[in-house]
């Protein structure tokens, strides 16, 4: 039964609501749909894409993800968005207006961005926000274009670590003041309107891929298998060429990607299901050093990290997997 479905790669918001409309009734004819079914369409804050919000809505999205990334317009900019800071308030409130749910992005840690500043710019990134907000620390991954300006040293003024670090932590206090707290590591809320689809992945769940360059986690016969559609369009519209490739997944990476999504969520991780994934690698994990340093917590039925534990979260995974 689906419980969720996500347009989200790409510009999704791009395509006319009568495609969107096809595409959920293809669904409707292959799987059932739980009654609340969650439906996110991804969308860039530009007129071109608002004039269809209402055509969405009407095609069945009942919740929206705005891809705002900053309310300064020098830094939208900087960060190669086309859209201005009015047009998207402008886009926010039309969604606030349209769809029962909506969310959008920040990204924060920018150049030259001070802590006194991100904070007044997130207090009016809550005074818009719907019932979702995604808060991203910039990160430079090697092999982008921000990696390459990063080497021929055109991003000047990125915060250091103890600063980012600072930026984090105020992050979690304004927020959860507000009524939003952290449910994942980026990942804020209002009660219940957490999103599902993202919650599929952290929780270790099954999730189906459609579309070039799509990938998906399925459970067959108990085991875990990755599928990978196509990159190209033209070969993923071949029915045969475009056709998924599906890999098992050997019980140390499905252990260790359920491991490190279930540890970036404050709910923590399910021990039951640990045990019945990692087997002997899960049975062997030992939180006590960690617990006295305040890096994580452990009931009967859960484990999981702390705020502190969520600021090293890559070397505190990286400690666990090497168990």
């Amino acid at each position: 039964m689906l419980s969720s479905i996500y347009f989200g790669g790409g510009t999704p918001s791009l395509m006319a609501p009568e495609t969107v409309r096809a595409v959920l009734d293809a669904t409707r004819a292959h799987w059932a749909w739980a009654n609340n079914i969650e439906i996110t369409l991804e969308a860039n804050p530009r007129s071109v894409e608002i004039r269809k919000f209402e055509g969405f809505s009407l095609a069945g999205v009942n919740r929206v993800s705005l891809g705002v990334q900053a309310l300064r317009p020098d830094d939208l900019r900087k960060l190669g968005r086309l859209h201005g800071v009015d047009d998207a308030i402008a886009a926010l409130d039309v969604a606030k207006s349209v769809f029962e749910r909506v969310t959008f992005d920040l990204i924060y840690a920018r150049q030259g961005q001070s802590l006194d500043a991100w904070c007044t710019e997130l207090r009016e990134a809550l005074n818009l926000a719907g019932d979702h907000l995604s808060l991203y620390q910039l990160t430079i991954e090697q092999g982008t274009a921000f990696w390459d300006r990063l080497q021929a040293g055109g991003l000047r003024g990125l915060p250091n670590e103890d600063l980012g670090a600072d930026m984090y932590i105020a992050t979690q206090e304004i927020c959860g003041a507000a009524g939003f707290p952290a449910y994942e590591v980026s990942n804020h809320a209002k009660h219940e309107a957490m999103s599902r689809h993202n919650l599929v992945y952290w929780r270790g769940g099954d999730y189906v891929g459609v579309g070039p360059g799509a990938h998906g986690r399925v459970t067959l016969n108990g085991q875990r298998h990755s599928t990978v559609a196509r990159a190209m369009p033209g070969d993923w519209l071949n029915a045969d060429a475009g056709r998924d490739s599906m890999q098992l997944l050997s019980q140390d990476d499905a252990w260790n990607e359920f491991l490190m999504m279930g540890l970036r969520l404050s709910e923590g991780v399910d021990k039951e299901r640990a045990r019945a994934i990692g087997g002997a690698k899960a049975d062997k994990l030992a939180f006590g050093d960690f617990i006295a340093m305040g890096l994580m917590w452990e009931t009967s039925e859960r484990f999981g990290t702390t705020l502190d534990g969520r600021m090293v979260l890559n070397t505190l995974t990286a400690e666990l997997l090497s168990v």
